[in-house]
């Protein structure tokens, strides 16, 4: 079984409130939501985030929209006011998530090739 990037099935978004990070994985084509589904879980999550000792991980199941929202309470140094972090809202965190690997069956469509444009 094949073993991919994360970031060759989906996209994400990130952003803050306070020092809570809220990260989207969204799937390019919604026929990989449940793959996604069943690999990328909370505990893959918080491992990705162990460095930064989040609190609590938690996870959102948006299947109409055919993503998963993540909320990592603690990982922001304290938030835009009271970090020194040059990434204070975290808006590049979402690509830790996004370099998690995902087992892919052979017979299972992906949407992006290895040269990263659709296919």
């Amino acid at each position: 079984m094949p073993e991919i990037a994360l970031h060759r099935l989906a996209h994400g978004r990130a952003g803050d409130k306070g020092n809570r990070l809220n990260v989207s994985v969204i799937a390019y084509d919604p026929a990989n939501y449940e793959l996604l589904r069943a690999q990328v879980t909370a505990e893959r999550v918080r491992t990705a985030f162990a460095d930064r000792r989040p609190s609590q991980v938690q996870r959102y199941e948006l299947p109409h929209l055919a993503a998963l929202n993540f909320v990592l309470d603690d990982v922001l140094e304290g938030g835009v006011n009271r970090s020194l972090n040059l990434d204070t809202h975290g808006k590049t965190l979402s690509f830790r998530v996004l370099a998690l690997t995902i087992d892919v069956p052979n017979e299972h469509r992906t949407t992006k090739n290895d040269s990263g444009g659709n296919s």
